[in-house]
């Protein structure tokens, strides 16, 4: 996509695969027309929410003429199924797809959470994992990192590094699921330039992450923090502990 004209307010937006498109958009109001009926511009609407999360995700700021940025989207693309909290999203060889809570496939368990303490400058965080027999074990680590988000990235990719084939990652990060499942396809076509022209934070852990899931089926489960999850809370207590919280 290339903004090439700014018109009342909003901005007029060429789209080109094999075909062109072009849309407008005003990031004041969220008035989105998609003008061209080839099959691009039928595709962009029948895949609207997608298109319309993506810029309504970026900053005001971001929207000037020359603006330029490589996009994906999912075709049939159930929005609302990523968007559902209790659902598991699937990275599998290069797919992403979402299946329901139950509908997993019986996996070794890795739950994972991460603390840093201001005070002390400490961080740390926990790997429990849950074996197919019902086992616990129980992994804990130092990081030498100053931001909760980051950690809890580390805690994801030791998991994977440490934990061999096909997985289910329980985070109560969604940075960490939705950054594996959907901001990295954007980063990784843009060289890792986010919708709003920025650099991703934390590349060089994403890169790894990236890497460490290829060839293997990974689940992403979401749990909410402090809600009486076992797993999710005994990870947050000893990531604590090991930061001295």
């Amino acid at each position: 996509m290339k903004i090439v004209e700014e018109e009342e307010g909003g901005y007029l937006i060429e789209i080109q695969e094999v075909e062109k498109a072009l849309i407008s958009f005003n990031p004041q109001n969220k008035v989105l027309r998609v003008f061209n009926q080839n099959s691009l511009g039928q595709f962009l609407l029948e895949h609207e929410d997608q298109l319309r999360r993506m810029l309504h995700n970026k900053k005001a700021e971001s929207f000037y003429v020359g603006f330029s940025l490589a996009f994906s989207l999912i075709p049939d693309k159930d929005v609302g199924a990523f968007n559902n909290r209790d659902n598991l999203i699937v990275t599998d060889n290069g797919e992403i797809f979402v299946v329901g809570a139950g509908e997993g496939r019986r996996l070794t368990e890795v739950y994972t959470d991460g603390s840093y303490n201001d005070k002390n400058q400490r961080g740390g965080f926990c790997l429990l994992i849950k074996d197919l027999e019902g086992g616990y074990r129980e992994m804990g680590f130092e990081s030498a990192s100053k931001s909760s988000a980051l950690i809890e990235l580390e805690a994801v990719l030791k998991a994977l590094e440490l934990v061999a084939g096909d997985l289910r990652i329980v985070t109560d990060s969604q940075y960490v699921r939705k950054g594996i499942t959907e901001w990295i396809l954007h980063w990784l076509e843009n060289d890792w330039t986010t919708v709003n022209g920025s650099k991703a934070r934390n590349i060089e852990v994403w890169k790894k992450l990236h890497e460490l899931t290829k060839g293997r089926r990974i689940e992403w489960a979401w749990v909410k923090a402090h809600s009486n999850h076992f797993e999710n809370d005994y990870c947050d207590y000893k990531s604590k502990e090991i930061s001295g919280v």
